[in-house]
């Protein structure tokens, strides 16, 4: 699914460069669940922003699904990012006026899907879930467990075949942070391929390898 070969990455901060990734290689493949570990300034953060297309690569090879990322223009990035990648977020990124249904329904409203069907869809997603009793709570009247359930049935609610996960269990305790891990290996065994960024090797031990990026190159 992913195939990643001697990719390179800089910032330019006036005529300083700083070289955050340095010739990584990597690869997925479907139905993998996989983690992604390393210190703050390691690179994990850039690389999950240049594998879900929401930032551009230097030089190197970035293949997903069989596509060349590098060779799309932006609104093919952005339809291919819509149709094959749910986000998952440390902080939620829920809307607060709006509820969990409205909430997880927001990515089918951008793939032009009509009002009855994506609310049915996000209905049964948060059912997937656990949550659909919660569907008419706004994020203020959830806990962070049930916030970040929310934020999962969005992420899988276009059934996208790839789901990249930022730190999905660092904002919540012991207990809740198990819970969510419960429900990402659940999901993974129903066929979604998913990567994890984690400072947590007890998320990590979890899955079913782990790959460490250190100075910019996994390790």
């Amino acid at each position: 699914m992913i195939q990643i070969q001697d990719l390179y990455k800089c910032y330019q901060n006036g005529t300083v460069t700083r070289n955050v990734l340095n010739g990584i290689n990597f690869y997925l493949e479907k139905g993998d669940l996989v983690a992604l570990m390393g210190q703050s300034g390691a690179g994990k953060s850039t690389l999950l922003n240049i594998i879900g297309i929401l930032d551009h690569y230097d030089d190197g090879d970035y293949h997903l699904n069989g596509v060349h990322i590098k060779n799309l223009s932006n609104q093919e990035a952005s339809r291919y990012r819509s149709e094959l990648i749910g986000f998952i977020f440390q902080r939620f990124h829920l809307i607060p006026f709006k509820t969990a249904l409205e909430n997880v329904a927001l990515p089918l409203y951008y793939q032009g899907i009509e009002r009855k069907e994506r609310y049915k869809r996000a209905w049964a997603m948060l059912d997937r879930v656990g949550l659909s009793p919660h569907a008419q709570n706004k994020p203020n009247a959830l806990s962070g467990g049930q916030q970040q359930r929310v934020a999962i049935a969005r992420a899988l609610v276009t059934d996208p075949p790839l789901i990249l996960a930022d730190e999905p269990t660092g904002a919540l305790d012991s207990r809740t942070a198990h819970e969510i891990m419960a429900l990402l290996k659940e999901m993974n065994r129903e066929g979604n391929t998913i990567l994890i960024v984690t400072h947590s090797l007890q998320v990590a031990r979890q899955c079913n390898s782990i790959q460490e990026i250190i100075d910019g190159k996994i390790i």
